[in-house]
């Protein structure tokens, strides 16, 4: 009986597969659509200013008509930070703490990273604050960010970091991010429309409706996700420390 319904669901997603493939038709023309909109790309860079009100095509594509996509990208990279630290973590006795595997860097060294971190922390923040804008975005801001904190994590041997804290950031992003989603099929639209905040003025750093907030809630879940990881896997457990 299992083997039949297996068999059933993959013959109903195959059928659906190629029925969405043969109505798309690839680098055709489309059913309907003017002269100067005969291909897909044709109709994303004519009409992606007008709806969304971001200067980005690519940022539009990513996070407002594929959005739903971005959503499970975001999803894999956070199930892999969370298959990674259940894989490595191990339960220890209260008052034991983990050990950095990196030496004590140099006076030079800590000095250096203590004045550089500020400032590679403020152009991740600026990268996907201005995502709409410029060639930027979540997943590129998220992981400079998350080198600034690596920069750290080497450079400093007893450099702490609040694990709780990072798991409230990374939930509240990604809530931040399926909220703004469900609240445009709520409203009788689609996943991630706009339908209730303005698009404001277009080149301006508060325009492109939700688009910005999404990349701005991506941005932090990148960051918190890879920052956790890098401070597990720069860490080793108590049992395995050389005394």
């Amino acid at each position: 009986m299992k083997n039949i319904i297996v068999i059933a669901l993959l013959l109903v997603v195959g059928f659906y597969l190629v029925d969405s493939f043969n109505y798309i038709k690839f680098g055709d023309n489309r059913l309907g659509a003017p002269s100067d909109e005969k291909t897909v790309g044709a109709y994303y860079l004519n009409n992606t200013v007008e709806k969304t009100g971001v200067a980005n095509v690519i940022t539009a594509i990513i996070v407002n008509y594929r959005g739903f996509d971005t959503l499970g990208e975001v999803t894999v990279l956070f199930l892999a930070t969370t298959g990674l630290g259940s894989i490595l973590y191990r339960r220890r006795k209260e008052g034991e703490h983990e050990e950095r595997v990196t030496k004590e860097s140099s006076y030079l060294l800590q000095t250096g990273s203590k004045i550089l971190f500020p400032f590679v922390i403020l152009l991740g923040i600026y990268v996907f604050i201005h995502g709409h804008l410029t060639p930027g975005g979540g997943f590129q801001g998220g992981a400079i960010v998350a080198t600034g904190f690596l920069l750290m994590l080497i450079a400093y041997k007893n450099f702490k970091l609040g694990h709780n804290q990072l798991t409230w950031v990374e939930s509240l992003a990604g809530i931040t991010f399926v909220s703004i989603g469900m609240w445009g099929l709520i409203t009788g639209g689609t996943f991630l429309e706009n339908s209730f905040i303005p698009k404001g003025t277009l080149n301006s750093l508060f325009s492109g409706g939700i688009i910005p907030i999404i990349y701005i809630a991506v941005g932090f879940k990148v960051a918190a996700e890879l920052t956790g990881v890098l401070d597990i896997l720069l860490s080793i457990k108590p049992s395995k420390i050389k005394k």
